[in-house]
């Protein structure tokens, strides 16, 4: 029997997605968590095969998520499943232990595939991820100035260079405006950037703000 685990802050996605992976697996078990407190008290209860997780929701730090299942739970498998851009996010999450990213965009089918292709022990990315991970490991200098950040601060900047002012990604992220202005001084200095401008123009340089 497959265990699942659903971390996403809309109960239709996770209503959508346990539908799917009820006809595909009989018999199932479906999880479903809606927040990083709720999601946390999931995985200290048991092991699961798959945990599907979005990327955004209020008051959760998905790299924090990340974190404790690469700390507690080595061997689960996450397929990050989300409107979030796939060349901001996909590479960082990867490297969190991510196996997979995949757009709500798509369809049932290409859910049912990378569902599958992790459950193998194998990673579901996009053709056009795997160029552009594979361009990143054939630069001579493949160092990133944004893996620098903390996943907090990282999540910021790519907010703020979505154009998103204080106020709204202290409502994304479910913390205080005055936090994130916190984090935004840090990840300034990090980055030797002085406003706006230059954090924007330092992610084209590095890819951090290219949409897929």
């Amino acid at each position: 029997m497959k265990h699942f685990l659903l971390i996403d802050d809309h109960e239709v996605v996770r209503t959508g997605i346990g539908h799917v992976l009820a006809e595909l697996f009989r018999p199932c078990t479906i999880h479903e968590a809606k927040d990083e407190a709720s999601a946390l008290e999931k995985l200290k209860e048991r092991p699961f095969d798959l945990i599907i997780m979005d990327v955004y929701m209020p008051g959760t730090d998905t790299f924090g998520i990340m974190e404790f299942i690469k700390v507690r739970l080595p061997e689960a498998k996450v397929l990050i499943f989300s409107m979030s851009a796939e060349n901001i996010y996909a590479p960082r999450l990867i490297r969190a232990g991510a196996k997979g990213f995949l757009s709500k965009n798509t369809g049932i089918q290409e859910l049912k595939k990378a569902v599958e292709t992790l459950l193998n022990n194998k990673m579901y990315i996009s053709s056009e991820l795997a160029l552009q991970l594979a361009t990143g490991l054939q630069q001579e200098d493949p160092s990133n100035p944004f893996d620098k950040l903390s996943g907090k601060e990282f999540e910021i900047a790519s907010l703020m260079m979505e154009g998103k002012s204080l106020t709204e990604i202290s409502t994304i992220l479910g913390t205080s405006t005055s936090t994130v202005g916190t984090h935004k001084a840090r990840l300034f200095k990090k980055l030797n950037c002085n406003n706006l401008l230059e954090l924007v123009e330092l992610g084209k340089a590095y890819q951090a703000s290219k949409r897929s």
